[in-house]
């Protein structure tokens, strides 16, 4: 995947989701009777400015991109003649100043909604939560799972994706203790397993927390023959070709493709002798796997093959979930409200230490992974904006001075004392937000830059 892909695709996310935001603050000010002297995608110096009519709003594209803002007419920013102050900003209700900052946050809240509607309503798929081996010495093991159940509920939320599983269970991670987990066998045979979350550490989340379980995904037993080479990979250097069918590796007898997958992890520099068979004849080759990191300081061995699949063989492992239009509305407002409640608690998990702020990703990781998902197809895109969205109104409605929560929190406090906040502690407020938010970028930056560093 080319960085210009990753970019283009981070650059129409970041688009969407800023002027959804701001178009939220710009349609309820008009509403309230507000002038709007500026709608701004990104900040400093203009690129591109337009203006349709002599006292209409200045549309304008900047230069830095990570964010945006609506100015409206204000007496507190300049001077404002005097039949022009009905229309400013501060000369609003209490009611109407909150209801212009709450749609910021309200707008992106509505995208994923929608999102999410169309996402439900057009079909979604993914991977039956089939388990496959359960490693030993787990707790996926002490619970008694088998290779082949389908994980068919967990607590009360059914489960009909791997996505599903992982989703719900993270959810019950951050909280520990024992989680009741509801399985079929491939006889068709329920049962229930408690499976204690209680040994994951508060970093566990942020790497594969299901592998630590022991819960992992079937994968059925593919014949250990080629399907596909990586150009200038170790095993294309080597001679191999497509459809060639490893039988051994070290004279040792193979049988399955995930078989040379452990010879080739274990192997890293290490030379291997394969005995190949292709067509009628045989041969061997001696290789020896890429060394590469994977997971932080662990090394493992690649040679740059895929195997070959029966398409037919993956179909039934494959399951489609889509709802009638009524359906797929509740089942969105659901995810969205869902989505944004765990955003809270883990962020007051965070907050407590009971979840590591690795788990907090800054603009290169959501430029990767909005890379990713556009690469993988418009659906997991949609998908990924959806969520992008969630967290962006979810953030914005933070009780932080400079964000939209901020001032809703000082709305609150006028309310109450029945005078606007002073100037003064406006200005304590405005510092000590600026700290938090560097602080969080900090945090998001080191975050990112670690991920790139360790892969």
């Amino acid at each position: 995947m080319s960085l210009l892909f990753t970019l283009a695709a981070f650059a129409v996310t970041l688009g969407i989701l800023i002027v959804i935001h701001e178009y939220g603050h710009y349609c309820v000010a008009r509403r309230c009777g507000v002038r709007v002297l500026r709608f701004s995608v990104g900040f400093g110096k203009p690129l591109l400015t337009r203006k349709f009519s002599p006292d209409g709003t200045e549309w304008v594209l900047a230069a830095f991109p990570l964010g945006g803002y609506v100015k409206m007419l204000d007496e507190r920013e300049g001077p404002v003649a005097p039949a022009d102050l009905p229309y400013t900003f501060n000369s609003q209700s209490i009611y109407r100043r909150s209801a212009i900052v709450l749609a910021g946050p309200a707008a992106n809240l509505l995208l994923a909604v929608v999102l999410y509607w169309f996402l439900f309503v057009y079909g979604i798929h993914g991977i039956k939560p089939i388990l496959g081996e359960v490693p030993l010495a787990t707790p996926a093991a002490s619970a008694s799972f088998q290779r082949g159940d389908t994980i068919t509920r967990i607590g009360d939320e059914p489960t009909a994706t791997w996505q599903d599983v992982r989703w719900v269970l993270v959810q019950h991670a951050v909280q520990k203790g024992v989680v009741e987990i509801e399985t079929r066998n491939e006889h068709g045979e329920m049962a229930l397993h408690r499976l204690d979350l209680g040994g994951l550490a508060a970093g566990d989340l942020e790497n594969d927390f299901l592998g630590k379980l022991g819960l992992t995904r079937f994968q059925p037993d593919l014949p250990a023959k080629i399907g596909k080479l990586l150009p200038g990979g170790v095993a294309a250097k080597a001679g191999l070709m497509v459809g060639d069918e490893i039988m051994s590796v070290n004279q040792r007898p193979l049988k399955y493709w995930e078989n040379l997958v452990q010879w080739v992890r274990l192997s890293p520099g290490q030379p291997l002798m394969l005995a190949i068979k292709r067509g009628d004849g045989y041969f061997q080759v001696e290789l020896t796997p890429a060394a590469v990191k994977e997971n932080g300081p662990s090394t493992v061995g690649k040679i740059g093959a895929s195997p070959m699949v029966d398409p037919n063989l993956f179909e039934k492992l494959v399951i489609e979930v889509r709802y009638p239009v009524h359906k797929a509305f509740v089942q969105a407002l659901w995810k969205t409200w869902d989505t944004g409640l765990f955003s809270l608690k883990m962020l007051g998990r965070m907050v407590t230490g009971q979840v590591s702020w690795k788990n907090i990703s800054g603009p290169i990781t959501i430029a990767d992974y909005a890379g990713q998902s556009a690469h993988l197809g418009w659906v997991p895109y949609i998908s990924f904006l959806a969520l992008i969205s969630i967290s962006l109104g979810v953030l914005n409605l933070l009780p932080i001075p400079l964000l939209d929560g901020g001032h809703l929190m000082y709305y609150m406090v006028e309310m109450v004392k029945g005078s606007p906040v002073s100037e003064k502690t406006m200005e304590i407020g405005q510092q000590v937000g600026i700290a938090i938010l560097l602080t969080l970028m900090l945090f998001a930056f080191y975050n990112d830059i670690n991920r790139l560093l360790v892969g």
